[in-house]
């Protein structure tokens, strides 16, 4: 019997059209746009404006572009899995809400919360699902509203977040294309240096936590980012090394854009040269859970069926992973 893979067949993404720019935040907080783009590589981000408006309607957008490219119906798909820290609400899943708002009734569908590592734990799961045979069209949702839990009076964390969302659509395929192996990784250790303080069972919400700014992103940055550098490097490098990969195998690296240091870290642990990496933070700054997939969306003419590429990424809890891909199709 022939081994069934997950390959990704079609990307879809989604980006709000106000643009937040460094010039912008310095009429807001203690900055410029010299300190952004060099700590961050940072120019601007994305941010979702309208009332009403949340992360559901970002993914559903770029669900339905991811529909419209395959040219398939809402109604052939099986699951839906969305990464996002920023739900529409507590429950019922956004995951849920997304498949109401483009017609996904067929669908079945729930949230994965893993920060910035979110979408790599979801396509994981996604592809046992199709590599089991139980189900045929799964789709997997990055996507962040940021903008919703960034205080912006706070120069450390408003400068680095945006808001989008990106999809990937996965389906068997019986030839070498697909998923090939994923290393997820989490440290609870690591909840002390980047969380949300209030708003879980752990401190509900009150008068109180509202008037603390608790409902905010909290981050200690210089360690966040030690721990960064070192776990996405290491784990692409590990998932490279327990694969018999080299540099020369490699088409391309798909990091979390969380900053461009940590970005170069990991492509020179991997011995990548730059013109191999997939960079948008410039644009999009961190959108979390859709950083990766709005890579893929970006790039997507540009892959190649066969290509070997690394999706690495970095997130709060810690969490931290990548995944070896080899992309299963050419753009036409």
């Amino acid at each position: 019997m022939q081994k069934i893979n997950a390959a990704i067949t079609a990307v879809g993404g989604y980006v709000p059209e106000y643009r937040l720019t460094n010039k912008i935040l310095e009429t807001l907080v203690d900055t410029n746009d010299e300190w952004i783009r060099t700590r961050t590589g940072i120019e601007e981000r994305r941010i979702l404006k309208g009332e009403g408006l949340a992360s559901s309607d970002m993914g559903a957008e770029a669900v339905k572009d991811l529909l419209k490219k395959r040219g398939i119906g809402p109604e052939e798909i099986d699951c839906v899995i969305c990464a996002t820290v920023t739900p529409d609400m507590f429950f019922p899943a956004t995951a849920n809400i997304i498949s109401h708002k483009t017609g996904m009734v067929n669908a079945f569908g729930f949230d994965i919360s893993a920060a910035c590592s979110g979408f790599l734990f979801s396509l994981t799961t996604g592809s046992s699902f199709i590599e089991s045979g139980r189900y045929k069209k799964v789709i997997v949702v990055g996507v962040d509203k940021m903008s919703s839990i960034v205080d912006y009076s706070d120069r450390t964390t408003c400068i680095i977040f945006g808001d989008g969302a990106g999809a990937v659509l996965l389906e068997a395929s019986t030839d070498e294309c697909g998923i090939k192996d994923s290393l997820l990784k989490s440290d609870g250790n690591g909840k002390d240096f980047l969380h949300m303080k209030a708003g879980g069972s752990l401190k509900p919400s009150s008068v109180e936590t509202v008037m603390a700014k608790e409902h905010y992103i909290y981050q200690e940055g210089q360690t966040v980012f030690k721990f960064a550098v070192k776990g996405m490097a290491d784990v692409s490098y590990e998932l490279m090394q327990r694969n018999h990969l080299t540099a020369d195998d490699i088409s391309w690296l798909v990091p979390h854009q969380a900053n461009l240091r940590i970005i170069d870290a990991t492509a020179n642990r991997m011995s990548l040269p730059k013109e191999k990496v997939m960079i948008n933070i410039q644009k999009y700054g961190n959108t979390t859970a859709a950083t990766i997939p709005l890579c893929l969306w970006e790039w997507e003419k540009q892959l190649h069926k066969g290509e070997n590429i690394i999706l690495a990424a970095f997130g709060g809890g810690f969490t931290w992973g990548a995944t070896w891909v080899k992309w299963a199709y050419d753009t036409q």
